[in-house]
């Protein structure tokens, strides 16, 4: 398995925080990370992602999981196991109206370790994802 992660404290309520993890549309306005994300960010729906990371490569997902305003998960994957991926959101309480992010993505399946070589690296664009929602949702 392969996993990366991001943890950050942001001084706003969960609900300003989850309204920009569901608004599709706006993501490429305050995140330095996304060039895209396509279609409605509702459970069971399939969206279309582009990131900085490989901006050659749409990335089909469906909303598996979503608990407002607390939880989401997008997966993906191939057949049978062969090598899944699920980026899972978390936001909990941090006091004084403050709430905890926790974003986290687990490749794992039979070929995730050949796949997995030629995903780059992508420390540097979760810090960023959560930097720029922290900003974000700072900024109001």
């Amino acid at each position: 398995m392969t996993t990366y992660s991001v943890k950050k404290t942001i001084s706003a309520p969960a609900e300003e925080v989850w309204a920009l993890l569901t608004n599709a549309a706006e993501y490429p306005e305050w995140n330095s990370t996304i060039v895209s994300l396509e279609g409605e960010v509702a459970l069971g729906n399939r969206i279309k992602l582009v990131s900085t990371v490989n901006p050659k490569r749409a990335f089909k997902l469906t909303v598996s999981e979503m608990e407002e305003p607390r939880r989401m998960v997008w997966s993906d994957g191939m057949p049978l196991g062969l090598f899944r991926g699920v980026r899972t959101f978390t936001l909990s309480p941090a006091g004084e109206g403050a709430t905890a992010f926790e974003m986290e993505e687990v490749f794992s399946g039979l070929l995730e370790p050949l796949i997995s070589k030629s995903i780059p690296d992508m420390s540097d664009s979760f810090e960023e994802f959560g930097e720029s929602l922290k900003r974000a949702a700072e900024a109001g």
